[in-house]
């Protein structure tokens, strides 16, 4: 289990090989923060045009007393998380004069760090960066455990490295930019952390979502702390998942293949939120969960406000073929988490991840 220390409103996680650092109003300190931490010559901030006119300004002014600094911003959305905005970004860094002595600071959501990540570990062949996110989803869940890539017109996350931050600087103020449907779509990411290791966790959450809905910040930083606290221990314990890492996976092998095969037209939380709700019940189908638990699952997502339900537009044959390309695929058959129940998931004794037959997940799509 990893510590947390608390400091009024503030949260300092141990992540193993870097910190994440959660408080209200900590943008102000970014800059002599990642200073500190990735002391560099040059500081080049990607984000996207959203978030860049929002809060670019104040930390490149501030980066600017530390060394030279360059701002690259990228269209927003997840169908710009490809290798072509990679190989832009990577083009304007070199047009910048970046060279070996620089750090990348991803200032965004989770498609900002995670191509921005993409760009620092294969920079020069790799660069420090800083995660920087600005939704809760990137709070919660994407700039933690070191995962970095790009999509394919094939699926989601194929192209991608391990390249951990050297800090993760999350300011729960930021969220108060955020619209409402990126809220919910955070909020997913919690939930799954809760199903996937804490029952507790996914008891309290149920509690305060009147209060994360609303964008209380003191229920944000501890939802956002305790699900960072959950995917640190576990990430900890197997950065390049081979076993207990798989269980982060629960609701992702149904919710990626939504996601791409939708076109990226519904938000990742929102796909992961679906792919929960059928895979508690293939869980179930397959003689594996606790009757109840994909109802259990289903009733807290519902209460999110977030969807439980495919796209009608989406036959589940399109999305059973998308499933075989994601990147947990093996030998053609799709892989999948699932849980034995709330806070505990199953087959730890093989590596946590199961090989399901596409008729039964048919079934359980139809």
């Amino acid at each position: 289990m990893t510590s947390v220390a608390a400091q009024g409103r503030s949260r300092v996680i141990d992540a193993g090989p870097y910190e994440v650092r959660i408080s209200a109003g900590l943008s102000a300190e970014f800059a002599p923060i990642i200073a500190a931490v990735a002391r560099a010559h040059c500081y080049a901030v990607i984000s996207d045009d959203n978030v860049a006119p929002l809060h670019a300004g104040p930390l490149m002014a501030e980066l600017a007393k530390h060394g030279r600094t360059s701002l690259h911003v990228m269209p927003s959305g997840e169908a710009h998380k490809t290798r072509d905005t990679w190989a832009r970004l990577t083009d304007e860094l070199l047009a910048a004069g970046c060279g070996r002595d620089t750090t990348i600071v991803a200032l965004g959501g989770g498609v900002v760090g995670d191509l921005a990540g993409f760009v620092a570990a294969t920079f020069m062949r790799g660069v420090p960066f800083v995660q920087c996110p600005t939704s809760l989803l990137a709070m919660i869940d994407a700039s933690v455990g070191g995962k970095t890539g790009v999509d394919t017109p094939a699926g989601k996350n194929l192209v991608g490295a391990f390249h951990t931050p050297a800090v993760v600087l999350a300011d729960v103020d930021l969220l108060a930019t955020l619209p409402i449907e990126h809220r919910r779509a955070g909020l997913a990411e919690a939930i799954k952390h809760g199903v996937i290791a804490d029952s507790a966790h996914f008891a309290e959450l149920n509690e305060w979502l009147p209060a994360l809905l609303a964008g209380d910040a003191t229920a944000t930083l501890d939802a956002v702390a305790r699900s960072v606290e959950i995917k640190s221990s576990v990430v900890k314990t197997d950065e390049r998942e081979h076993g207990l890492r798989k269980i982060l996976n629960f609701g992702h092998t149904i919710g990626h293949a939504i996601e791409h095969a939708s076109g990226y037209a519904l938000l990742h939380g929102e796909c992961v939120a679906i792919g929960m709700v059928y895979e508690a019940r293939l869980a179930e189908r397959l003689g594996i969960a606790e009757e109840g638990t994909a109802e259990q699952v289903e009733g807290v997502l519902t209460r999110a406000q977030l969807p439980v339900v495919r796209p009608q537009s989406l036959e589940p044959e399109q999305i059973v073929a998308a499933t075989r390309l994601d990147k947990k695929a093996r030998s053609g058959t799709a892989e999948y988490a699932l849980p034995l129940r709330i806070g505990k998931m199953a087959n730890a004794d093989s590596g946590y991840s199961i090989a399901v037959a596409d008729a039964a997940v048919l079934e359980v799509l139809a």
